[in-house]
């Protein structure tokens, strides 16, 4: 048999599958069911789904303003070397001109 876990509700061992959700038929009690990908490292991709990486080449997609500055990096930027870090901007990285930046997968697409 699989290797299901007990409900999380009552401890009943009769869980079964569902589609993506798990049930208990003894209290009725539905949850998600956790896959191992799930629980594994987050993908990062860009702004047309191609799944990022360390060390990969990028371009900006469109103008990006510098907070603090009136300095903006322009479209067709491009960025060598990315470093994915867990966070609202989830690329670190340094653009030469201007050094070390965070900037945001979806405003990237991988070259």
């Amino acid at each position: 048999m699989s290797n299901l876990p007990n409900c999380p509700k009552c401890n009943s061992a009769y869980v079964y599958e569902d589609g993506a959700f798990l049930v208990c038929p003894e209290c009725a009690h539905e949850w998600a069911h956790e896959t191992e990908s799930e629980s594994d490292e987050k993908v990062v991709k860009d702004s047309n789904g191609n799944i990022l990486q360390d060390g990969d080449s990028v371009s900006v997609i469109k103008d990006l303003k510098i907070k603090g500055t009136s300095s903006v990096i322009k479209i067709g930027t491009k960025v060598k070397g990315i470093r994915l870090v867990e966070g609202d901007h989830d690329i670190d990285c340094k653009i030469d001109g201007f050094g070390a930046m965070k900037l945001k997968s979806e405003f990237v697409k991988k070259i």
